[in-house]
């Protein structure tokens, strides 16, 4: 429900759109721009004829030119669909909506590349189809300047939890953010920020089960295979040898590291059932997470859980019995619905692009300086756009 608001004091709308590594959906926030209230918040599904080719381009096996354009410019359409039901059932009106922010779709990153002489980070999702489409001023590729100035180009959000979140920076406090890949937003109470990537969120499970239903589910509906089975403790600590847990922050990860390979590694372990390797999957991604305290200089009291991983209700009793004595929740107790943090962050990053103010920390990524990431399209509303920056 939305209030009426005399002509002249009308708020501004940023749009923020996410779809994430376990490519099921396409979140879209709409986000009062002053305030950083989140106004209304949709999941689109993401069409299952692109699924399957995101998933095989975004494999390191697998690199097609002619795939990558198509599917840019494909997933710029379902973008720009998303965007406009959202807003349409939003009642809102275009007009007041100032410009979208556009994660993408993630289809390579290499940080720190074994691959190529220079570092990058590949997402698609093409802006310019999506400003064509709705009008509208896009941000987008917003990881790409922080890799520029030598930083992981992840995890984005910590800039962003921390303006959602400052009534709990008086506490040692973390966010988290359990997508396909997890990542941490740490605050202390003196002010500082910590963030890193952990490992993998729901990423091998959803994997895992694909893997177990021979393609016909996507993910372990709130944890209930997991909740069946029992963990597999030789196999977790296999699991748990990755050296990517044991590497020192800055850090970030994706598919690179934790995609179907996992998966088939422990389709192959013999002797325990389905749910017992569901268990214990879910259990690799609470472990990792638990696992980040050792690079933290203060253990957090409370635990704040947002994204998908919210609801994995196995998922979220492991992390409650592997973080204890500290107090595990979701942020939707905070006044943000989990599944909405995200994409409510690239409106919000979306927005200090407009103004040309960083908004990448380096102490987070290891850049040698705070960024302004993100690229400009500018829309059918431009001049809008212009005249709104010229006033703030």
């Amino acid at each position: 429900m939305f209030h009426s608001f005399p002509a002249s004091s009308k708020p501004h709308y940023m749009l923020g759109i996410m779809s994430g590594t376990s490519c099921d959906g396409i979140d879209v926030a709409l986000m009062d721009a002053y305030t950083f209230k989140l106004a209304y918040f949709a999941t689109e599904p993401l069409p299952r004829e692109l699924r399957e080719p995101i998933m095989r381009l975004a494999s390191p096996s697998f690199d097609e030119i002619d795939a990558l354009g198509n599917l840019d410019r494909a997933l710029g359409v379902v973008f720009s669909q998303a965007a406009l039901k959202t807003v349409e059932a939003s009642c809102v009106p275009k007009s007041r909506i100032l410009a979208i922010g556009s994660h993408g779709q993630t289809i390579r990153h290499r940080p720190q590349s074994l691959h190529a002489t220079y570092p990058f980070t590949l997402q698609i999702g093409c802006a310019a189809t999506i400003s064509e489409l709705t009008g509208l001023t896009v941000v987008s590729d917003f990881r790409s300047r922080d890799v520029a100035a030598l930083g992981q180009g992840a995890p984005l959000v910590p800039f962003a939890h921390q303006q959602l979140f400052k009534h709990v920076h008086e506490r040692a406090t973390v966010i988290v953010n359990i997508g396909g890949v997890a990542n941490i937003t740490m605050f202390y109470p003196d002010g500082r920020v910590q963030g890193f990537d952990t490992g993998p969120g729901n990423m091998v499970m959803d994997a895992l089960m694909l893997a177990l239903s021979d393609g016909r589910h996507g993910y372990d509906k709130d944890g209930d295979l997991a909740n069946m089975g029992h963990v597999c403790q030789p196999l977790l600590n296999e699991l748990l040898q990755h050296p990517f847990f044991a590497k020192k922050i800055p850090k970030s990860t994706g598919r690179e590291d934790f995609g179907e390979h996992i998966a088939h590694q422990m389709m192959a372990w013999t002797g325990i059932s389905d749910a017992d390797r569901m268990a214990t999957a879910c259990a690799l991604t609470a472990q990792s997470i638990a696992m980040s305290v050792s690079f933290l200089d203060t253990t957090p009291e409370h635990w704040w859980v947002c994204g998908g991983g919210a609801y994995n209700a196995c998922l979220l009793s492991m992390l409650g019995e592997a973080l204890a004595p500290a107090m595990v929740s979701t942020t939707q107790e905070q006044g943000i619905a989990a599944d909405a943090v995200e994409a409510l962050s690239f409106a919000l990053l979306a927005k200090y692009t407009l103004l040309g103010k960083p908004n990448i920390l380096h102490g987070v990524t290891g850049a040698s300086h705070d960024v302004c990431g993100g690229q400009i399209t500018p829309g059918e509303n431009w001049i809008s756009v212009l005249d709104w920056i010229e006033q703030q």
